[in-house]
């Protein structure tokens, strides 16, 4: 059987509503790669934050991480690192926001945070992996994949504009969720590590099938041969990839039965 690359978005994808790992889309992940197929994982999430859920297939998976500002191996081999430039991190640290919207950075092995943020620990809490209040000294801008505010989308959406009037293609600058404004170096994205992915793996972008729900997945959706949005997607997603086949929501695990359809498992 031809080997194919299989990249998933875990939040609102491949995790179901309690964000977990249904049963029987781990047994489904494991008999594709018996059938020798390679695994990614996909995420906004940092990577000790996606740790968890590979560990609990217990096969190898690559792990695009940070909104693809980082790509590991399945043994945790740092493959690729792309950081803000700190000059511009420390301009977006700076910017001023809202009392309520949380500043958090990304870095290859934390996550800061300006404040105490509760709802955030409660999410994480499964994988074991959450942030650290921050040093006032830590926010040097350095090594930062990700600046990422959290607060509500009306705020938000006041920061977008201004990041964007002043960086414009210095960065890349995307959502995740509603809440959650994610800015990167420009050209981070999900696609370019997912590029990056095949290349080493030697597959063509044919050989691969990718699942997405939001709009940062859209570059990695548009570069998948087989590209999959969820019935649950941000209304704006299956526009900006119009090609996609629709499936269905990620609660009912329709990542996993559209692999089995696909491959017969």
């Amino acid at each position: 059987m031809t080997s194919h690359l299989i990249v998933s978005d875990l939040d609102g994808t491949l995790l179901d509503a309690g964000h977990d790992l249904a049963p029987a889309t781990v047994a489904t992940l494991r008999a594709l790669v018996g059938q020798g197929h390679h695994l990614a994982f996909a995420s906004g999430r940092h990577f000790r934050d996606m740790l968890a859920f590979r560990d609990r297939l217990g096969v190898p998976v690559h792990l695009i991480s940070t909104n693809g500002a980082y790509l590991h191996d399945p043994d945790n081999g740092l493959l690729m690192a792309r950081h803000l430039e700190p000059r511009i991190a420390r301009q977006l640290i700076a910017l001023e926001r809202y009392a309520t919207t949380r500043l958090n950075l990304y870095r290859e092995q934390d996550w800061l945070i300006d404040a105490e943020a509760p709802e955030l620990l409660a999410l994480h809490a499964h994988t074991g992996f959450g942030y650290r209040v921050a040093e006032p000294h830590e926010f040097d801008g350095e090594g930062v994949g990700k600046v990422l505010y959290i607060g509500e989308p009306q705020r938000l959406a006041g920061l977008e504009a201004t990041v964007r009037e002043r960086h414009g293609e210095q960065l890349h600058v995307t959502y995740s969720t509603a809440n959650s404004l994610e800015i990167m170096a420009g050209g981070v994205n999900k696609g370019t590590a997912l590029a990056a992915l095949l290349e080493r793996l030697g597959l063509g972008r044919e050989r691969c099938l990718a699942f997405g729900d939001n709009l940062n997945d859209t570059e990695m959706l548009a570069l998948a041969g087989e590209a999959h949005v969820m019935a649950n997607a941000h209304p704006e997603l299956p526009g900006r990839v119009p090609r996609a086949r629709r499936i269905g929501h990620h609660a009912d695990g329709a990542v996993a039965a559209r692999l089995c359809e696909r491959f017969g498992v």
